[in-house]
């Protein structure tokens, strides 16, 4: 669903209702209780988001494992460590938090060579039961044929023109079965005996095929606010 087609919708749902009559007043708090819920992805970064490749060979099993990325790889503590995201339908917001993943940083010469992650889709859950157990389904994430998503580093540069970013981070991220090179900022940090990566930036859902609509009076909005952080101790 684009923008627009939010915007559209919502100018249905709330335009000026005609003169009340008896037992109208109920109809005027259902409708001024209805308020649609800006772009999840307004005053975000949106991701680079290109084809990745043709594959010449094998991807590697596991995060990190026959990877070509320079240094010793520094793993994730979970506990210390985030993966979330933010959906949107018309009417209301949604955190999704995902509990399960494994992550690797690895580091060469004292600067960040790598980041990688793997996430147990299963293990997601949102602000509502009901909207958690629809998430694992064909309609959104099909946790049954795509059990994970994972993210691989394939460049990283200082730099970044966002606020509070020092580089941008290039990679191929695979959900739903589909996988694309994406491209966008994060804050590396190599401190005392750790090393931190964290980023915030938005995606369309429709690039990785999934396009389930939503209800007609209430659409859910394509873009997703994907949030990181990973800790990792020294190695």
């Amino acid at each position: 669903m684009t923008t627009q087609t939010c915007r559209d919708t919502c100018a249905i749902f709330t335009k000026p209702p005609p003169p009340r009559a008896p037992g109208g007043e109920m109809m005027l708090t259902l409708l001024a209780l209805i308020a649609c819920v800006e772009d999840v992805a307004k005053d975000k970064i949106e991701a680079v988001v290109e084809e990745p490749p043709p594959v010449e060979q094998p991807a590697p099993a596991e995060p990190g494992e026959g990877a070509e990325v320079a240094g010793d790889p520094w793993i994730v503590n979970v506990e210390q460590s985030k993966i979330e995201a933010l959906g949107a339908k018309i009417t209301a917001k949604h955190p999704i938090t995902f509990h399960d993943f494994e992550g690797k940083i690895h580091v060469a010469d004292g600067k960040p060579t790598g980041v990688m992650f793997t996430v147990q889709m299963k293990t997601l859950t949102s602000d509502n039961e009901k909207l958690t157990n629809h998430l694992l389904t064909p309609d959104f994430f099909d946790v049954e044929q795509f059990p994970t998503a994972e993210f691989r580093s394939t460049e990283i540069t200082e730099g970044s023109d966002a606020e509070g970013m020092t580089h941008t981070i290039k990679g191929d991220f695979t959900i739903h079965g589909k996988t694309k090179r994406i491209t966008f900022p994060a804050r590396l940090e190599l401190g005392e005996g750790e090393v931190k990566a964290s980023t915030e930036f938005a995606l369309n859902r429709q690039d990785f095929g999934i396009t389930y609509p939503g209800k007609p009076d209430d659409l859910i909005q394509d873009n997703v606010v994907l949030t990181v952080e990973l800790v990792a101790p020294g190695a």
